[in-house]
């Protein structure tokens, strides 16, 4: 008997990278979402994980990279500076621009959680910025807020440990690479 065929692709086992100065993202949640979306890889589709108080949305798009796990088991996080608001499921080539390096504590258990912060290489308003030092310094203090709030929503504690730029996301990305090819 024929294996059934699944109606989608698994998107966390396609290549991270098409060529060497891009990353290839997977957006999860779109900028100004409440609803945080997750993709489940053993049903092969997004879910809602869960909904964000009122007044609280994702200040970019949110998402991974594919065949990547960091030290938290999950794929990289990548928070993806754009023009506009992609959609669950997206793929968007981007560069990585730096890390919040952070450590997330839940349960009395702490572990590693850095977010990658990249921007798409079609965006036209963050087209200069190669750099975590070239974003306004508000902005990245707002970012990291959000990563504090957003975990606190949950009775978790994130702690920001340092802001990097891109040679510390390039070796975070290339720490996390797993053997895998593209399905």
């Amino acid at each position: 008997m024929a294996k059934k065929k699944t109606a989608m692709a698994n998107p966390a086992r396609l290549m991270p990278i098409d060529d060497e100065k891009k990353v290839q993202v997977i957006i999860e949640t779109p900028k100004g979402s409440r609803n945080k979306y997750a993709f489940d890889p053993e049903q092969r589709v997004f879910c809602l994980k869960k909904v964000l108080p009122e007044g609280m949305v994702f200040p970019h798009d949110f998402g991974f990279i594919p065949s990547t796990e960091a030290e938290d088991g999950d794929p990289l996080d990548v928070l993806i500076l754009m023009d506009q608001p992609a959609f669950p499921g997206c793929l968007v080539h981007a560069r990585l621009i730096g890390v919040i390096e952070g450590e997330q504590t839940e349960d009395g258990k702490s572990e590693r959680n850095d977010r990658l912060l990249a921007v798409s290489e079609t965006s036209h308003t963050h087209s200069d910025i190669k750099s975590i030092s070239d974003l306004n310094k508000s902005l990245l203090d707002e970012i990291e807020k959000f990563f504090v709030n957003y975990h606190a929503n949950d009775g978790a504690k994130f702690k920001v440990l340092a802001c990097k730029g891109p040679d510390a996301a390039t070796k975070c990305f290339k720490n996390s690479r797993i053997g895998r090819s593209a399905a």
